[in-house]
């Protein structure tokens, strides 16, 4: 527990604080990974990924663990990445923050854990945002992804059929929210109901999404509900499906018609 607890803290320091790494300029991207009880670990190591990615690709980050970023003037980035962070910890004037930045026309990538609202309701514009609606997900499983759709960015650096272990998580669409899915889990090749005693978990079928994306006010949207653990955000597959979407949303490029 105290090793725990001194990685948390860790964690929490490394991303307290904003912090900009200047590229070329072809474009700017606010990413907040605010640590929390199941998620804090991946943290450093997905910054330093990001940070990679941002002198890789010729564009400028900026990194914190702040809500209170998305109080000011967000129209300088041309995306936003919720990393692990949902909405659903935002106050007021964050929320309004975020609403505005959209309605302008921002861009908006949203990453696993940012999916999941722990009361559905409260903040509708949200789950609007997202998409869908987070229901329960089994125990962590290897898995066999597919391409929904092969022409979007996100899935050019990914095998036709791709060997991935995650949680795979089970929505619903109380909004009635028209997405356009880019993977898919085959259900067949692991066991949906594999859950913990008193928790009953049923699978989708055969139409299960695990990434997507939509037009939400005046911009666009990516979602990814891959993502849980540490080791991903070292995983140069799962990095490429990420990095895919967050250029699409930032940029509207790269995306070949179906």
């Amino acid at each position: 527990m105290k090793k725990t607890l001194q990685t948390l803290a860790v964690a929490a320091t490394v991303a307290a604080t904003p912090a900009a790494h200047a590229g070329d300029g072809q474009f700017q991207l606010l990413v907040l990974a605010m640590p929390t009880k199941y998620h804090y670990e991946y943290i450093p190591v997905a910054r330093e990924s990001f940070e990679k990615l941002a002198k890789l690709h010729a564009f400028e980050l900026t990194w914190t663990a702040q809500p209170s970023a998305f109080e000011g003037d967000l129209s300088k980035y041309a995306a936003v990445v919720l990393l692990n962070s949902s909405g659903e910890e935002f106050n007021e004037a964050q929320r309004n923050g975020l609403e505005r930045y959209m309605k302008a026309g921002g861009n908006a990538v949203v990453v696993h854990r940012a999916i999941i609202v722990a009361k559905p309701g409260q903040w509708p514009w949200y789950e609007q945002l997202v998409g869908r609606n987070f229901v329960i997900h089994p125990m962590l499983q290897t898995a066999v992804v597919t391409k929904a759709d092969a022409g979007h960015p996100a899935t050019f650096g990914l095998p036709d059929r791709w060997i991935w272990s995650d949680e795979w998580y089970e929505f619903s669409n109380p909004h009635g929210v028209q997405i356009h899915p880019v993977l898919k889990v085959d259900e067949r090749t692991y066991d949906p109901t594999k859950i913990w005693p008193g928790q009953v978990a049923t699978g989708m079928g055969a139409d299960h999404p695990v990434s997507w994306w939509h037009a939400y006010e005046k911009g666009r949207v990516f979602v990814t509900a891959l993502g849980h653990n540490v080791e991903m955000y070292r995983d140069r597959q799962y990095l490429d499906h990420l990095w895919g979407g967050i250029w699409w949303a930032a940029t509207g490029r790269g995306q070949q018609p179906r």
